[in-house]
């Protein structure tokens, strides 16, 4: 479960910077009420811990599962 929800936050983080990146446009800022504004912070702040999260994804081992079909 967190797995998915640290997705659809780094999801949610690169989003918005490609909207920086090409139009020079904060989708969060704009959203809830500026940068600075308390929700943006939380908001950003939980994209980053989603992408701390992420990073130990890398290193993780898989599992995988192999399905006997007869």
């Amino acid at each position: 479960m967190m797995n998915r929800v640290a997705l659809i936050l780094v999801i949610l983080g690169a989003l918005n910077w490609g909207l920086v990146g090409l139009f020079q446009f904060d989708l969060i800022a704009y959203t809830f009420g500026g940068y600075a504004a308390t929700f943006s912070r939380i908001i950003y702040t939980l994209v980053a811990l989603g992408g701390i999260w992420s990073i130990a994804l890398l290193f993780r081992e898989r599992d995988v599962v192999v399905e006997k079909r007869g």
